[in-house]
């Protein structure tokens, strides 16, 4: 942690973190004047938030809809077929979505010509990067974030269920009556946790995707603090960006774990 101090230097690896010149917030103010500093929040923003509308309900959805089936082999495959993509890499869903979505060899374009459309440049349009990002994200990790949700509905005791029956209700009313409240205070422990790293997204799968042509809307703050500090070496203006990255989810993550322990008395602490 004492590594974070270079955020307030001018860092030279050959002077050491004590030797290099102390310059205060310099590397901050030229972040927030740099002409960069909108787009790359704007940006950064977009994707995350994008992720967390579409993807947080997803998987609770699916424990609602597996925890309903009552085929035993029906059920275990349709688990594995929803949770396998999480064990693909990202290097390898990148070059998938690549192939895919190529406009002159991509089984996408081929279909949608097949439908009488022109062919679309994807990966070259900024309009899809963030819809691509995200849905392919969801595709690959909805399985598994149902996991936990289905771990909390095996904890529902059966006698309501049955009590339910008897009194006449329906399946779509004991999974909005039942279930639905035994899940609850884990959705809200998982939504802080995700509103608390809304800024905290890798940069990994971005930069495989990105290109010269998609980068303005594909330039987040974790590519940027990765090009600067690794491909350019300034390492304490990299250290600063993601020292004010960091910052903003603390901040969130306290925050909306604030609010929630005053609305539902459900809390991280």
């Amino acid at each position: 942690m004492y590594g974070v101090v270079i955020a307030f230097k001018d860092y030279m690896p050959s002077l050491g973190i004590f030797g290099s010149p102390w310059v205060g917030f310099k590397h901050f103010e030229r972040f927030f004047d740099s002409y960069y500093f909108w787009d790359l929040m704007k940006n950064t923003l977009g994707i995350s938030l994008y992720s967390l509308v579409v993807g947080f309900p997803l998987p609770i959805i699916l424990a609602l809809a597996l925890n309903e089936v009552k085929d035993g082999f029906f059920k275990k495959f349709t688990q594995t077929v929803t949770y396998a993509p999480n064990f693909i890499s990202v290097v390898v869903i990148s070059g998938m979505l690549i192939a895919f979505l190529s406009p002159s060899t991509g089984i996408i374009n081929h279909f949608i010509e097949f439908l009488g459309f022109e062919r679309i440049s994807f990966m070259e349009d900024p309009r899809w990067f963030k819809t691509i990002y995200v849905l392919s994200g969801v595709w690959q990790g909805t399985g598994w974030g149902s996991v936990i949700y289905l771990a909390a509905l095996s904890g529902v005791d059966v006698q309501l269920h049955e009590a339910a029956t008897v009194d006449g209700a329906t399946r779509l009313q004991r999974i909005w009556y039942i279930n639905l409240p035994t899940i609850i205070p884990t959705m809200v422990i998982l939504l802080i946790m995700n509103v608390g790293s809304l800024m905290a997204m890798g940069y990994e799968k971005i930069l495989l995707l990105q290109n010269p042509l998609n980068i303005e809307s594909s330039n987040v703050i974790a590519t940027f603090v990765y090009k600067q500090g690794l491909l350019d070496a300034q390492y304490s203006y990299a250290a600063a960006v993601g020292l004010f990255n960091s910052l903003i989810n603390a901040v969130l993550l306290i925050v909306v774990n604030k609010v929630s322990r005053k609305v539902s008395e459900v809390s991280l602490w």
